[in-house]
């Protein structure tokens, strides 16, 4: 039974002329599906509404081919046989009670358009603005391109009602949409009815949601995101204009969507945002404007939602990624089930999926893009089959996540711990810097594994092939994890390189147990994830001198998915850490590193007490192999099959390794499928010749 202090969070609120039937409001986010995998977004907007949710957005939707951000894959709404692939969503998205709503957006200077081959438009003529820098500049929209443009958007608005949408959102948020284009000094640079002042500066967007009320208002709410703050000063869209623009405008949209600044901005990762961190930028906005407001700030405790609506900051409570870590989010807190919510960490990989053009994955929600494809439910899992019992040995996050869905299955489960503890590398990352909102993914797990009577759990449990052969298991899954090299095999050697045994080396593992380098200390990071950043930040805390090398042109060059490359550089540099760019190293001797160029191979030598490697990782799969050796032995020891899963079978990041234990919870007796695709996947129709 829901707790009745939550109980605001289930009041039905209206958005113009459509009625949500609770606060839940799930904001437009991309998922790495886009045009090209529709059902499988589809599906997943779908199990939200399954999951409570009051209002469902799609992603980014391309409304005009003059405008689209190839190579990155948002959905499309060009023309009319755009409208059946939207339309299977909003029907998803309706299948629960909640709205269906579509975010439509015109890129302007965030458009190269390397598919369409149109030269882009932009409020004022601009180089254009994407992440990777793409040499083409956009021309300024004369008063025709305006006009051209306003009936696009009408266009797009009128194909979105018969595509079954119920709310549109116009996106000018996050440096990405043409009306915070419009709003912004720092991209509006006009001299006419459409620049200079504020009010010159809203033009735009006052014409568009006049015009659209006329083609489609009656029966569908519009709703206007913009930026808090794009944080460059009175340059740009400042907090301040913003609450000059809504107290303006006060009853233009049916709803503010308000969103801090660069996507960078708005969804920082947990390292370095907390929750309701745009609490502020939003505070008293509320009182320059009758029509409701939702916010974000990966909200994932119900107490400081609830604090949101009952201090007037906000009236719907928007998620992107807690969405996705747990869409049954709402259903728990109004059936009183707090402690079963899956709460987002914030890392952040979910991002990832649209940053690489791939199907998005989640590090606490294994099944999200999976529902489609796989027929994955966040909430059920499939039936058990013929075996009755399973020996998961590791518990990482692989192990726990196997544990977990198994025992959800109905299979007993024996889950074996070398250690003392749970968790694996999550429990030793969890205690640095930043990193304490990861241990979500043992909490979690834990506590579900803790309910199960079907489960028993046993530490100090170092197991052998021997061992296993005595105990009579059907099934064995090794999530045995693996260990840091330090000999600097990854991604520049493929072979160790010379390492003098005078000078002190640590491994990521050696300073997560405890030992700790002191005075000048090189970091090499040849793996280019986090790991590097954060071990820069925990020494330089301790008091090292830190350089941190690394062969590539950007410090922890792989979290510019995770839209925190910048945090981090700034961080370390203002701690005085030595940021070393663009170059390797080639041998470690006493006293100091020996560095070379990525690109002239010329030399140069770092002075040094002890050198840190974070190179790559080596795999702990001793155990599988020494069974697969005695495979002639399974059949009279009872076991049917053994499988080695997550960081112990191909090491990656966290969400592979909960991807991995419940991939395999659901396959366990599962049938053999051959050469078949185990996923389904929408292939393009073939036009007429």
């Amino acid at each position: 039974m829901r707790d009745q202090r939550y109980d605001i969070l289930f009041e039905p609120m209206d958005i113009g002329p459509v009625t949500a039937k609770n606060r839940f409001y799930q904001v437009p986010h991309c998922n790495g599906g886009g045009y090209r995998d529709p059902s499988a977004a589809a599906e997943m907007r779908g199990i939200k509404a399954e999951g409570g949710w009051g209002v469902i957005f799609t992603e980014q939707c391309e409304m005009h081919h003059t405008s689209e951000i190839t190579p990155f894959i948002e959905l499309r709404l060009w023309e009319d046989k755009d409208i059946p692939m939207l339309r299977r969503m909003s029907e998803k998205m309706k299948t629960h009670g909640a709205l269906a709503g579509i975010q439509l957006a015109y890129s302007g200077i965030n458009g190269p358009n390397l598919y369409s081959k149109e030269v882009p438009l932009a409020v004022s003529a601009m180089p254009i603005r994407t992440f990777t820098n793409d040499p083409v500049q956009a021309r300024a929209l004369d008063k025709t391109d305006i006009r051209d443009l306003r009936r696009w958007f009408v266009n797009a608005a009128k194909r979105s009602k018969d595509a079954g949408f119920d709310l549109i959102c116009l996106y000018g948020a996050h440096g990405f949409g043409i009306f915070q284009h419009f709003l912004s000094r720092a991209t509006n640079q006009r001299s006419d009815e459409y620049g200079g002042s504020l009010e010159n500066r809203a033009r735009f967007v006052r014409e568009v949601i006049s015009d659209m009320r006329d083609a489609v208002g009656d029966t569908m709410a519009l709703t206007l995101r913009v930026s808090l703050d794009e944080t460059i000063g009175d340059l740009g869209f400042s907090n301040a204009e913003v609450r000059d623009f809504i107290e303006m405008n006060r009853d233009l949209p049916d709803l503010w969507d308000l969103a801090q600044g660069t996507w960078e901005d708005c969804s920082g990762p947990s390292r370095f945002k907390e929750e309701a961190a745009q609490e502020q930028l939003v505070r008293g906005i509320h009182d320059l404007t009758d029509k409701p407001i939702v916010g974000v700030g990966r909200f994932t405790s119900p107490d400081v939602m609830t604090k949101m609506i009952r201090t007037g900051t906000l009236d719907f409570i928007g998620c992107a990624r807690p969405s996705i870590a747990d869409p049954f989010l709402p259903k728990k807190i109004e059936e009183g089930r707090i402690e079963d919510i899956r709460e987002c960490i914030g890392c952040n990989i979910c991002i990832t999926g649209d940053m690489t053009m791939s199907i998005s994955r989640c590090t606490q929600n294994p099944t999200f893009m999976e529902e489609w494809r796989k027929g994955w439910h966040p909430e059920r899992m499939n039936s058990k089959g013929a075996s009755s019992n399973v020996l998961v040995v590791g518990a990482g996050p692989a192990g726990l996540e196997a544990t977990r869905a198994l025992s959800e299955r109905g299979y007993d489960v024996a889950l074996a711990e070398a250690g003392t503890v749970l968790g694996g590398r999550v429990a030793r990352e969890r205690l640095l810097p930043g990193l304490s909102a990861w241990g979500r993914v043992v909490d979690y797990r834990e506590y579900q594994i803790s309910q199960k009577p079907n489960v028993e759990t046993y530490f100090d449990s170092a197991l052998d092939a021997d061992a296993i052969l005595e105990f009579g298991f059907e099934n064995i899954c090794v999530a045995t994890g693996a260990t840091w090299r330090r000999d600097g095999v990854s991604r520049q050697h493929v072979v160790p390189f010379p390492i003098d045994a005078a000078m002190p080396v640590f491994t990521p593992d050696d300073i997560m147990a405890g030992k700790k380098p002191t005075g000048n200390v090189v970091i090499y990071d040849d793996d280019h994830y986090y790991m590097g950043g954060v071990l820069a930040e925990l020494l330089a805390q301790e008091g090292c001198n830190v350089t941190i090398i690394t062969p590539s042109a950007y410090l922890s060059d792989w979290t510019v998915n995770t839209l925190e490359q910048h945090a981090i550089h700034q961080k370390l540099a203002r701690m005085g850490v030595n940021i070393v760019l663009n170059r390797g190293v080639v041998e470690i001797g006493n006293g100091h590193v020996v560095s070379n160029c990525t690109y002239t191979d010329i030399t140069q030598q770092f002075g040094c007490d002890a050198v840190v490697m974070v190179a790559s990782r080596q795999e702990t799969n001793g155990l599988y192999f020494d069974l697969k050796a005695r495979e002639a032995d399974w059949a009279d020891a009872g076991i049917k099959s053994v499988k080695i899963i997550g960081d112990a079978n191909a090491p990656g990041p966290i969400a592979w390794a909960t991807y991995a234990g419940h991939r395999y919870a659901r396959e366990v007796d599962g049938e053999d499928i051959g050469d078949d695709l185990p996923f389904r996947r929408e292939i393009t129709q073939l036009a007429a010749e």
